[in-house]
C-alpha cells in the first residue's frame, strides 16, 4: 500500500535507495560514538554526548517508539490468526464465531503464553538463537510472494507509475524509516558482541542490510506488482489461505513473538532512565528493587500494549505515525551527537581539518534533513488518520464471502 501511495515501484524505490544511505551512515556514528563513551544504550549514547537534557527527551520519544512498536507486533498477531482460523475452522469460524476465536480473546492468550515470559529478562542476547528462526521466516515469505508472482493470479488493481504529485514520494519515507530503524536496538545489541568493534560489526551491519534490502523491497514491490491498489497493509492478508500461506502465517508469528521482547526491553530501559532521571536517583539507589521496579514496569507495559492493539483498525494507523518519530532517531539524535564529537574535538585544541569540517557539514545537514522529514510526515500522517482508517482484513475473510 506505501508503494501505492508513493506512486509506484520506481519512485518508491528510488527514495528508499537514497534514505539507506544516511540509514546507514547514522548506524556508524552512534555506534562509534558508543565506543568513545563506552555506553551500552541508544539514551545513554546521547546523554553522554549531548548531556542531560538530551537525554530525557531522547528517552521519553523511545518509550514511545517502542511502545508503539509492541503494539504493531500484537496487531499482526491478530492478523494471523484471523487467517489460521479461515483455514483450519471456516464454518465454525464464519458461522458461530465462538469467543475462543475472536481476535481479542486469541491475541491476549497467545501473547501471555509466547511473549509475556520472554520480557522479564535483564538481557536481550538469549534471543539470538530464536531470532535466526525468524529471518528464515522472513525469507520463506520473501520466496513464497516472489513465487505466486509468477504463478498464474488474477489481474491486479490499478498499479501506478508515477506519483500523481511531487509530495506523494515522500507518503512512503514512514514506512521505510519504521522499516529500517533499528538505531534504538542496534546499541543494545552491539553491547552484547563478544568481539565488541566497528570492524567487526560492520560485517554484521552490511549482512542485516542486504537481507532487509532484499526481504522489504522484493516483497513490496512484487506484492504491489500482483495486487495493485487492492493490497493489504500486511501482504499476506492479501494471499488465499493455502497450505504455503500457512507455513508463512506460523513462521511470522514466532518472528513477532522473538521481535517484541527486543522492543519492549528497550523501551523498559529508557523508561527507567527517565524514572532515574526525574527521581535524580544514583546508580547504587537504581539497584535498590530493581527486580520489583522491572517486574512491574515490564507487567504494566504488555498489558497496555495488549489492550490498545486489540481496538487498532491496521498496522498502517501506527507504522505512520511511528516513521515520523523514527526519523528523529535516524537523522536528528545521530546529527546531534556527530555535531558535539566534532565541536569537542576542535575545542579541545585539535588541528582544523578538511575532515572535520565536513563531518560537522554532514552533522548539520543531518539534523536539518531529520527535522524536515518529522514534520512533514508527521503532518501526512495526522491527516491520513483523521480521514479515518478501515479495518485491514484478509482477502478471503467471512464478511467477504457473505458480500460474494
Amino acid at each position: 500500500m506505501a508503494y501505492h501511495r508513493a506512486g509506484g515501484v520506481l519512485s518508491a524505490v528510488l527514495v528508499q535507495s537514497m534514505l539507506l544511505v544516511v540509514i546507514v551512515t547514522s548506524i556508524l556514528i552512534l555506534v562509534h560514538c558508543s565506543d568513545i563513551k563506552n555506553c551500552n544504550t541508544y539514551q545513554d549514547v546521547v546523554s553522554a554526548i549531548c548531556g542531560p537534557v538530551a537525554q530525557l527527551a531522547c528517552a521519553v520519544m523511545i518509550v514511545m517508539v517502542s511502545f508503539g512498536t509492541c503494539v504493531t507486533f500484537l496487531v499482526i498477531i491478530g492478523d494471523q490468526w484471523e487467517m489460521f482460523f479461515y483455514q483450519v475452522a471456516k464454518s465454525l469460524y464464519c458461522e458461530s464465531s465462538p469467543f475462543y476465536m475472536s481476535r481479542a480473546f486469541v491475541i491476549s492468550v497467545s501473547s501471555v503464553v509466547f511473549i509475556l515470559p520472554l520480557c522479564f529478562c535483564r538481557s536481550i542476547d538469549f534471543l539470538k538463537y530464536a531470532s535466526v528462526l525468524g529471518v528464515f521466516g522472513i525469507l520463506y515469505i520473501v520466496c513464497l510472494v516472489t513465487i505466486k508472482y509468477f504463478l498464474p493470479h488474477k489481474e491486479p488493481g490499478s498499479v501506478l507509475l508515477s506519483p500523481k504529485s511531487w509530495v506523494d514520494v515522500f507518503l512512503i519515507i514512514p514506512e521505510i524509516c519504521f522499516a529500517y530503524q533499528f538505531h534504538i536496538s542496534v546499541i543494545p545489541i552491539y553491547s552484547c558482541m563478544n568481539q565488541r568493534n566497528i570492524k567487526e560489526f560492520s560485517k554484521t551491519l552490511t549482512l542485516a542490510m542486504v537481507v532487509c534490502v532484499i526481504t522489504y523491497t522484493g516483497t513490496a514491490a512484487l506484492g504491489y506488482l500482483q495486487f495493485g491498489e487492492n493490497i493489504t497493509n500486511d501482504i499476506l492478508l492479501s494471499f488465499q489461505p493455502d497450505a504455503a500461506v500457512m507455513v508463512a502465517i506460523v513462521l511470522l508469528a514466532i518472528k513477532t513473538c522473538t521481535t517484541y521482547p527486543v522492543s519492549c526491553y528497550c523501551g523498559k530501559a529508557a523508561f527507567d532512565c527517565f524514572w532515574r532521571t526525574v527521581w535524580r536517583m544514583s546508580a547504587a539507589e537504581s539497584l535498590v528493587k530493581e527486580n520489583t521496579r522491572r517486574i512491574i514496569l515490564t507487567l504494566s507495559w504488555f498489558t497496555a500494549s495488549l489492550l490498545i492493539s486489540v481496538f487498532i483498525p491496521n498496522i498502517g494507523v501506527i507504522i505512520h505515525l511511528l516513521g515520523a518519530f523514527s526519523a528523529v532517531f535516524i537523522f536528528i539524535f545521530p546529527g546531534m551527537c556527530l555535531l558535539k564529537t566534532v565541536q569537542n574535538k576542535l575545542e579541545s585544541g585539535e588541528k582544523q581539518t578538511k575532515k572535520k569540517h565536513f563531518l560537522k557539514a554532514l552533522s548539520i545537514m543531518y539534523i536539518i534533513i531529520g527535522t524536515f522529514i518529522f514534520g512533514l510526515t508527521l503532518a501526512q500522517s495526522i491527516l491520513q488518520n483523521l480521514q479515518g482508517a478501515e479495518p485491514d482484513s484478509a482477502k478471503f475473510t467471512c464478511n467477504v464471502i457473505t458480500t460474494l
